[in-house]
């Protein structure tokens, strides 16, 4: 990775859904679904279902600020999840579900704040928007199962259920902003 690359970690709802979107953004270089925000150490899928380890299914998105800037990606972000629901995406129920930011740094905290405040002014929702900003912790890389999940498992029915709309909304909205190879 090079030195003009930088890291969002972002979790709105399953991670399986978050990557499937955040993979055809231009200017997007990497994505890798994990777990962060709780207490436990080096946890498990399994364990982090039970919702007992603190921990929100996140990912970490590698991105190039000269392609895309961070404002933009929590703008889409922000329009490819429901941010009104408290620990829940949908049948996705549970802490480990709930729509959070992590941040690294003041300058990253205040450009989430100003882009919650834009959303929320902007009425895109009915209810408020209730994603949580936090100080990014450690983040714990979820099992090489999770990784491309949707790629790989296109014809699950979860996927076709729950993550193919999401990703098909997005490439509708963002059509602009897609890698061409996801056009």
């Amino acid at each position: 990775m090079s030195g003009t690359h930088k890291v969002a970690v972002l979790g709105g709802g399953c991670f399986w859904c978050v990557e499937a979107v955040f993979k055809d953004l231009r200017g997007v270089h990497g994505v890798k679904s994990g777990y962060a925000g709780g207490h436990a150490a080096n946890p498990t899928y399994k364990q982090v279902c039970t919702g007992t380890t603190g921990h929100a299914e996140v990912v970490r998105v590698t991105y190039d600020p000269s392609e895309i800037a961070y404002a933009d990606l929590l703008r889409i972000f922000l329009t490819t999840h429901d941010p009104t629901t408290l620990n829940r995406q949908g049948a996705d129920v549970g802490t480990q579900y709930r729509s959070i930011i992590l941040v690294q740094d003041d300058e990253e905290r205040s450009i989430a704040q100003q882009v919650l405040e834009e959303i929320g002014k902007a009425g895109l929702y009915d209810a408020p928007i209730v994603t949580e900003i936090a100080t990014l912790g450690p983040f714990w890389p979820a099992e090489d199962e999770h990784d491309d999940y949707f790629a790989r498992n296109p014809w699950s029915g979860y996927c076709q259920a729950v993550v193919a709309p999401k990703v098909r909304k997005f490439r509708k909205q963002y059509a602009d902003r897609l890698k061409v190879e996801a056009a």
